[in-house]
């Protein structure tokens, strides 16, 4: 059970930025809100957290974390509601999920209430940075990295916790297109796929990056062993309306537990839509799109929510996906999820954890 409460020592900003920042127009990722959690773990045990002014950090060029890439992250939202007041979506779900990724890199995990604690109590602080608006919210990053200066191969004896937030309006201006990936892989089993750490992410730029010359937003991995079965798209979980039926690649240790993936799948499941979790081959999809019985495609993830594929490429052939106002199970169980993270619904499932 998580609880909150605990007293966090908090260093406010002298003068904030908040005056001279546009909410109005920002970029996803490059506006930081005043202040941010600092939490250490020295000598087997970690020491109480403080709340300081967002700025840079001191870092030894021998930092572990610089070599050998032990280092996780999270990223979660916070949402103004329509009496005004704040709150954050699914919290205990993403502090979970970075303990599990906390233990598959050899890392302390972080004491849920103080974790919880923290977070609340920093989107309470810098409630102002969250941006008025329909597609609107507090992106919340939370991360952990080896602090030890040493250069030998070994987990850290030293970590860093830091949160900080970022006002943000929509991750995609326009629906996306994706290319099936057949060559690179995101992952391989008994690797780190299903853990949330910076590793998986840098080594899928190359081929990203490869994609986009071709005129793609993103890749769809498919396994790295016989690339036969699709796993994810981009840096989301991907989701394909075959027939009415919506259809997700099963969690089998390479794909990452989405929180906005079982958030949509529970959601869907109580508005009478069929959801199968199993295996998705590329030759089912691709068959599919050939024979137009595929409805949609779409990524699902914390930056995006959902990201519609307006475009679906494998090998020399791109088949073009309904618009979007013509999706209707995707926009369906999206409006719904939206509607109760943003307060416009009661929450049968207890997932909005009010800050303020």
């Amino acid at each position: 059970m998580i609880t909150t409460g605990q007293k966090i020592a908090t260093q406010r900003v002298e003068r904030s930025r908040l005056n001279e920042t546009d909410l109005d127009n920002i970029k996803f990722g490059r506006v930081f809100s005043d202040h941010m959690v600092v939490m250490d773990y020295e000598d087997g045990a970690w020491k109480a957290p403080n709340i300081v002014p967002f700025g840079d950090l001191e870092l030894s060029p021998a930092a572990l974390v610089l070599h050998y890439s032990q280092t996780i992250f999270e990223g979660l939202k916070a949402y103004r509601m329509p009496d005004g007041g704040v709150s954050i979506f699914r919290p205990q779900a993403n502090i979970a999920r970075m303990n599990r990724s906390a233990k598959r890199m050899c890392m302390p995990e972080i004491p849920e209430d103080i974790f919880l604690d923290a977070m609340t109590e920093l989107v309470r602080l810098d409630k102002d940075w969250l941006p008025k608006g329909d597609e609107a919210s507090l992106y919340i990053r939370p991360f952990l990295f080896a602090s030890d200066e040493y250069i030998g191969v070994k987990p850290s004896d030293n970590y860093k916790f830091i949160i900080f937030t970022c006002p943000v309006r929509a991750y995609y201006s326009e629906p996306v297109r994706v290319k099936i990936e057949m060559d690179y892989s995101r992952a391989f089993p008994g690797g780190t796929g299903e853990a949330k750490c910076g590793g998986n992410y840098a080594g899928g730029l190359y081929p990203a990056k490869l994609g986009q010359e071709q005129g793609f937003h993103q890749l769809i991995w498919t396994d790295g062993l016989t690339h036969q079965y699709i796993e994810e798209s981009g840096t989301m979980n991907v989701f394909f309306n075959i027939e009415g039926t919506l259809i997700t690649p099963a969690l089998d240790g390479t794909i990452l537990h989405g929180i906005t993936r079982d958030s949509l799948i529970r959601v869907a499941k109580d508005e009478g839509i069929r959801v199968e979790e199993r295996r998705v081959s590329v030759e089912e999809v691709v068959s599919a799109a050939r024979n137009g019985r595929l409805h949609s495609a779409f990524g699902a993830g914390t930056a995006a929510t959902i990201a519609h594929i307006s475009k679906l490429a494998f090998g020399d052939e791109e088949f073009n996906l309904p618009a979007v106002e013509d999706r209707k199970i995707a926009n369906q169980v999206g409006k719904r999820l939206d509607d109760i993270r943003r307060g416009r619904v009661a929450d049968p499932y207890g997932w909005v954890v009010p800050v303020v």
